[in-house]
């Protein structure tokens, strides 16, 4: 009886774990499937791409909503069923979105997908923390792999579709079939219990300065992740170093090496406090991207410092998020605040890039990634001064 039990308990958060896998591939599958499908987007609605590009908007914004109401959702309902229903609702506006033919229906739609895109990104990250504690950081880097999985495969999935059938409707549909069973896998399961925050630590000055100092390193992280993977297209044609399909490699080699750092990232989070690694990830990000301004007018070397800066982004995500469950409880709506730190970010500093860029040239691009990096190390070095101060779970402890 006490081995069955002792079985049950040591199966059961490996198939959480497994769950929670399956539902980050399938998040990286819907989060990159816009871009693919943009045009055939267009097409059915009768809009200009000009016009259809406010779907990203729609999207990022219900992202945003969905972070900061699924964090308080997580405290309140058990996990597992809730991610169930998320994943079963992107499923079915997956579904709806090749058959919209008005363009307002569909930013609509974009926006209600970008809330449960949202509630499951915040499901993944806090549950995780919860199954595993101390022990998150190779877990919780393997989680961001998966997403990269998920991202990478995407663009296969809508070329097989337009190859069998000429059209985006079946991508969509496959995508949503493929949401299903993960669905069907995480409802049968137990959902691990939820971590409280006493009213007195709650309320404490100390959390509250942690969050805010987090969620600030969210906000130019982001900001340099999708700043340098939203306009490397731009940047490399602006400065007439490649034409355009070797551009579209240039973005998809970042994307690829952030995908393989993550998967790096998995043994070293087991060996490394996550201050360290964060400390070698941004200065290694920095000489990347003076790599990359020093070498302007070289595609090779453009494209190295591409690769590079992937490869130092990739764990600084999940790592702080194994740093913060050292330094404080996390529950859901904690969380949640960190990803309203991250969504600003992805917002903000792209638009900015945007706005800056034909007026004093693709330069702007590295240097505000490079100031956004410079930030994240200012910060960092807070968060570490103010750890050292702090009693709370000590930073270098119980090293995952």
């Amino acid at each position: 009886m006490k081995t069955s039990t002792r079985t049950v308990e040591h199966t059961r958060p490996r198939a959480q774990t497994f769950g929670y896998y399956l539902s980050f591939v399938a998040l990286g599958l819907i989060v990159a499937s816009l871009g693919p499908t943009l045009t055939g987007l267009a097409y059915n609605t009768h809009s200009t791409l000009r016009d259809i590009s406010v779907l990203f908007s729609a999207r990022a914004f219900g992202y945003l909503c969905g972070s900061v109401v699924g964090g308080r959702w997580y405290d309140r309902i058990a996990g597992h069923p809730l991610m169930a229903m998320v994943l079963l609702a992107m499923a079915v506006s997956l579904a709806c979105v090749p058959l919209v033919p008005v363009l307002a229906l569909l930013v609509l739609l974009m926006f209600v997908l970008g809330i449960n895109e949202g509630a499951l990104d915040v499901g993944g990250n806090t549950l995780i923390v919860w199954v595993h504690g101390h022990q998150v950081g190779p877990y919780m880097n393997a989680l961001h792999f998966f997403f990269g999985v998920g991202a990478f495969l995407a663009p296969l999935v809508v070329a097989q579709a337009l190859l069998w059938s000429g059209d985006i409707q079946w991508a969509y549909w496959t995508m949503a079939l493929l949401l299903v069973p993960v669905a069907f896998w995480l409802w049968r399961l137990p959902s691990p219990p939820a971590q409280r925050v006493s009213d007195a630590a709650e309320s404490g000055q100390v959390n509250r300065l942690l969050v805010v100092l987090i969620m600030l390193f969210f906000f130019v992280y982001a900001g340099a992740e999708s700043g340098f993977g939203g306009w490397i297209f731009a940047y490399a044609i602006g400065l007439h170093l490649t034409d355009g399909p070797t551009a579209a490699y240039l973005t998809s080699t970042f994307w690829g090496a952030l995908t393989l750092g993550r998967l790096l990232a998995i043994p070293l989070a087991a060996h490394f406090s996550p201050r360290s690694i964060l400390l070698a990830d941004l200065l290694g990000c920095l000489l990347s991207v003076i790599v990359i301004l020093l070498s302007a007018h070289s595609l090779a070397l453009t494209w190295l410092g591409t690769f590079l800066l992937g490869l130092c982004m990739a764990s600084i995500f999940p790592t702080t998020l194994a740093l913060a469950e050292r330094r404080m409880t996390i529950t859901g709506q904690v969380t949640g605040w960190f990803f309203v730190g991250s969504s600003l970010g992805a917002m903000f500093w792209p638009w900015l890039i945007g706005q800056l860029f034909e007026l004093n040239g693709p330069i702007v691009t590295m240097l505000t990634v490079a100031f956004n990096l410079a930030m994240a190390l200012a910060l960092l070095i807070m968060l570490s001064a103010h750890a050292q101060r702090s009693t709370i779970k000590p930073l270098e402890s119980a090293q995952a």
